[in-house]
Order: structure tokens, then sequence, then C-alpha cells
């Protein structure tokens, strides 16, 4: 594995932020790690102190789109030890985005060690109320300065960090989708590409003018089946029982909600991953079956749902999601080793690894 290179200059200023409270993406930690990636191989990784990055007019990524990116976060457990959840998971998930934008592939090992070694050196301005974490964001752009229509052959990788309370304070609305799509079989839905996020960005801006927080996609041909929340994957408990869309190549393979599966079906619950429209949502809701719904990403934890909007009706839910209350707390304990990992989820930082 390449030597991984760091030039570390702590600032201090975490000590003059309250991180318990800032709001994930306004606040950036002292340090950055990246990578180049020329002549067909990845080279020079290093961890520099967090600056501007100077970009050609011509880069390819902010003509044709080739840009993807991870999210996952990093709490402290027992004797204040750096925790990652599940990191492995995405380091698969960045390559299959990439393998779909046709970009390279980053090595896993490296994505792992240059994590671990980032967070060791960021380790406080982790914060440690409950709900809080330091949230990570490695992504992966082309930055060859070139015109025309081809893959790129210069990217970078980089990871930075931002301190991260929670993020929704309530329950939240939703508002289901049935003009503007967010992916279509055959499109980059199932990638994490920057793209994705930037086509729901008006309807998004839309249906908070409503009222609503986030979007609730619909299938792009009858605007009938579930996919996914702006921010995170759904699930429905409908007469006892959970079911999430499944992994069809318009849905998001979260991490969150790989793990919510898991947990849900340690505690007894019948979980199916399958096609769930519109019409059954609103036949359970108007027989009195529909009982909860949350919504599962890394940046949102767990989020209760209150409402859906859709069409000229209102499906509301309990005031609370007790099933998906409970997860989150089963997810938040785990994640700072309050209780037995027994998935084997969490991976351990060594603080010795800093310089």
């Amino acid at each position: 594995m390449m030597q991984i290179k760091e030039t570390i200059k702590p600032s201090g200023r975490e000590q003059n932020i309250d991180l318990n409270t800032s709001v994930m993406g306004t606040v950036f930690t002292d340090h950055m790690f990246i990578c180049d990636y020329e002549n067909g191989q990845w080279n020079n990784p290093r961890i520099e102190p967090l600056e501007l990055i100077a970009t050609h007019p011509a880069a390819m990524a902010l003509h044709y789109g080739q840009a993807i990116f991870e999210g996952l976060k990093a709490t402290l457990g027992k004797d204040d030890t750096p925790l990652l959840f599940r990191p492995d998971q995405n380091a698969k998930r960045l390559n299959f985005s990439a393998d779909r934008m046709g970009m390279p592939a980053f090595p896993e090992a490296m994505f792992l060690e240059a994590l671990k070694r980032f967070v060791a050196i960021e380790k406080n301005w982790i914060p440690t109320a409950e709900g809080t974490a330091l949230y990570l964001r490695p992504f992966m752009y082309a930055d060859e300065a070139f015109i025309g229509m081809r893959a790129a052959t210069k990217y970078k990788f980089i990871i930075f960090a931002s301190p991260s309370g929670p993020f929704f304070s309530k329950p939240i609305k939703l508002w289901a989708e049935t003009q503007y799509i967010r992916a279509a079989n055959g499109g980059t839905g199932e990638a994490k590409a920057a793209g994705n996020y930037a086509a729901a960005i008006r309807p998004t801006e839309m249906a908070k003018a409503k009222g609503y927080d986030q979007v609730l996609w619909l299938d792009a041909r009858d605007f009938e089946y579930v996919q996914e929340v702006g921010t995170m994957n759904i699930f429905f408990k409908i007469a006892g029982k959970f079911i999430t869309p499944n992994l069809n190549g318009s849905v998001l393979n979260g991490v969150t909600r790989l793990s919510v599966i898991d947990l849900l079906r340690d505690k007894g619950f019948e979980v199916t991953e399958r096609p769930i429209s519109m019409k059954e949502i609103v036949e359970a809701f108007e027989n009195g079956t529909l009982e909860e719904a949350f919504g599962a990403g890394t940046a949102v934890s767990i989020a209760p749902v209150e409402e859906i909007g859709y069409k000229d009706m209102k499906i509301k839910f309990p005031a609370e999601a007790p099933v998906g209350k409970d997860i989150k707390a089963t997810m938040d304990a785990i994640k700072t080793q309050k209780i037995e990992d027994k998935f084997g989820w969490i991976v351990e930082v060594d603080s010795a690894v800093k310089a």
C-alpha cells in the first residue's frame, strides 16, 4: 500500500466552537486527505491542512458531471476511542458508483486506511452529545482540463469532515412527487452521483414551499411506486410488518438501510424488500393498518415520518414511530459502544497512528 504523507497543523479552532450544536456542512475541520489519479494509477496520498483547491475552468467534472461521493460518521466510544460505522460498505459503494460513472476504482484498503488516519488526526473535532458525530465526506471528481465527451484521465479523491448535530429535530413531512423524477431504470439512481442530487434541488425547494421537508420520489414511468426520500431510504410498517423498496436499479443501496433491516429482523420483525405502491399506502392508511414510517440515512440517522402529501390528500402517521425510535437508540448505542456490537459493524481507530 502507498504510504500516506502527513502535514499536520492543528488550529485549536474546535475549542471555540460548540461542536454538539454545529449544523452539518457549515463548519469544517483542519485537514483533508487527497490522492491523485494520473497515468492510470492513484498516487501521492496525503493529509494536509484544509485549503482551497486550484481547478481549471475546463475541469471535466464541471462540464460532464463525473463526480461521486460517500457519507459516513465518526463517533467516540469507550475510553474516547474514535469509531467508524461499517466503512467497508462505503468503500464498496464508492467503487460501485465509480464503475457506473466511468471512473477509476479507488483501492478499498487505502480508503479505509485514509479514513482511520484522518479521523485520528481530527479526533478533537468529534462531538460528544447524544445523536452527534463527525460527518466524513469522501468524494471523487474528474479534474482533467479537457472539453470533449469521454471519460477523464485525471481525478482527485478527497476526504474532508464537518461536525454534525442532529439533522432533524422533529418528525418530518414528505411530498410524494408526481411530476419530477429522481431516477429511472438504466439511469444513475443506484450510484451516489452528484448529478442525482442536482436534479432533485428544484423539486425539493418546491416541496418545502408547500410546507414539506423532503421529497418522496416515485417511479419514473407511472409515478406510483415508492423509490426513496431525498436524503434517505424509507421504511413502512403495515399490519405489524415492515416493507422497504427493493434495490431495483433506481434506489440507493444505503448503508443505514442495510443496518436497519438487520436490526429489525434481530428484534423479531418481518422485513420485506419489494415494490410498494402509493395505492397500497393509501389503502393501509384508510383501513387503519398503516402504523408508522421512517427514513434511514447516514446524515439523518432515523427520521420518523409525520405526514405524506400525495396529490390532494394528506396521509397522517401516529405522533411517534416507536419502532423507528428504538432502532435509532440501538444504532446510536452500537456506534458509541454502549451496547455490544454483535454484528461486527464498528471499526476502532487507533489514535496512535497520528504523527
